[in-house]
């Protein structure tokens, strides 16, 4: 029977044709001819075909001076990537958008992914020969911020407030630091934050912070997470960043709330990347107006998949091998999830998140089935997406860790691996903004509102 099973893999192998149905038949593609060079009967060219999906998706990070090795702006620049973007546009590796598109919510607020349309038409323009078609044909250059500006700028405009932690200078070779200074909040009335965003000071910063976690030390007891302080250590948080991680929104009518005299409390984990790197972290506000309150307090929370309670070290990979890990948190309050980032290090394969309702049925909130270290994304839901569910709910969140070589990003596979916080071990968590509603609003909610996900069991 294996060898059977062999034989027909060999055949499939020596036929670009069938590996394009074996991706159709993965959901990787839409079903089109991948063979074919035109779309409805027209040649695809750079000019007029590719070059606005690349200004649309790719272009924000591939131009120079941004984060990606190479730029896509131009012709010239593109043309020798040509076999690489089909493959990993293919793989939906890029852009770095990898949720699984046939489960859970799938309607985001900034949702940076291929249409299929637009995959079929990357794969038609390669096979075709990568063409140029008429220069005349090319969309205006599109006006990028500058290097230094925030992401939610173009959404938002520019931070209420900025607020920078204290430089840390990391050698060139080192084991990994956690640095964690703290630095004022210039407020001198109470304020609601509607957005939030960290990034490193710098470009060359990048390389070297793993994460920046800012906490809200301040004088507030509702700051915390109501119920159980075993998610977030008994600590409220503004906001969680790693590598490849934008910003985080909060919905309509949510917030969070800082008092003159808060102090944002930094625990910023670097590691050496081969030369001396001095670089501070730094935390963006965008504040609701004056006299403006939200109804509801948002609160950033991680969700755990180590197999026990926030610090319990359980998570347990043995050498050359796959391995799983989950935990299970009840929400002590009807609650609205407002977004998904999964959060591993070098062996995290794959991160579910599941809701397990008092009626017994269980729900596949997001999946995460390709997670890269390289690129923690934030996947925000649209508003009318957002999953509400009622008071005792249980939140499943497993993940999976792949310690073999066939994982690229693994340092050494013959390596035992355990929990801890360094970047050569392994923990587990979704990080969530849950907001809490009473429940005379979740039963208004659910008077008018079908279950809008697949229920799994």
């Amino acid at each position: 029977m294996i060898q059977a099973q062999l034989s027909v893999c060999r055949e499939l192998r020596r036929s670009a044709l069938a590996f394009s149905v074996l991706l159709l038949t993965a959901g990787f593609l839409p079903a089109a001819d991948l063979t074919s060079g035109t779309a409805a009967g027209k040649p695809v060219t750079f000019a007029k075909d590719i070059a606005p999906i690349l200004q649309e998706k790719c272009q924000e990070c591939h131009r120079t001076g941004s984060m990606a090795p190479m730029s896509l702006v131009t012709y010239e620049e593109t043309r020798p990537w040509a076999k690489a973007i089909r493959q990993r546009v293919i793989a939906r590796q890029m852009p770095p958008w990898h949720i699984d598109p046939t489960v859970g919510v799938q309607k985001f607020k900034n949702d940076m992914s291929l249409t299929d349309e637009q995959i079929k038409t990357v794969v038609q323009w390669v096979d075709a020969g990568a063409p140029l078609g008429d220069r005349k044909d090319m969309p205006s250059p599109k006006q990028w911020p500058a290097d230094n500006d925030w992401k939610a700028t173009r959404e938002l405009g520019p931070p209420d407030i900025v607020v920078k932690s204290e430089p840390y200078t990391m050698a060139a070779h080192h084991q990994d630091v956690w640095w964690r200074p703290v630095s004022n909040i210039p407020l001198t009335e109470p304020r609601w934050v509607r957005a939030v965003e960290i990034r490193p000071g710098t470009l060359a910063g990048r390389k070297i912070t793993h994460h920046a976690v800012a906490y809200l030390a301040q004088d507030d007891p509702q700051s915390i997470l109501p119920g159980t302080d075993a998610d977030n250590r008994g600590r409220a948080m503004l906001m969680e960043w790693a590598i490849g991680k934008g910003y985080d929104l909060y919905r309509p009518d949510t917030g969070k709330l800082i008092l003159p005299g808060a102090q944002v409390s930094w625990d910023v984990h670097i590691h050496a990347v081969g030369e001396e790197i001095r670089d501070n972290v730094e935390i963006g506000l965008w504040l609701y107006p004056k006299g403006q309150e939200p109804k509801y307090r948002t609160y950033l929370t991680a969700f755990q998949a180590i197999k026990g309670r926030d610090r319990a070290r359980l998570v347990d990979i043995a050498p050359n091998s796959i391995s799983e890990s989950q935990n299970f948190t009840v929400l002590r309050q009807p609650a609205i999830l407002e977004n998904f980032q999964p959060h591993m290090h070098l062996r995290g394969k794959a991160m579910s998140v599941e809701a397990i309702l008092p009626d017994g049925s269980s729900q596949v909130v997001s999946y995460v089935g390709k997670f890269n270290f390289n690129w923690m994304t934030n996947y925000i839901y649209a508003d009318d997406a957002a999953p509400v569910f009622p008071k005792g709910t249980i939140i499943k969140v497993t993940a999976w860790y792949d310690n073999t070589k066939a994982n690229a990003n693994n340092p050494d596979p013959d390596q035992w691996v355990g929990f801890g916080d360094r970047t050569v071990d392994e923990m587990g968590h979704a990080w969530m903004n849950v907001t809490y509603i009473s429940d005379e609003d979740y039963n208004a909610w659910a008077a008018t509102h079908k279950n809008r996900l697949t229920a799994t069991r």
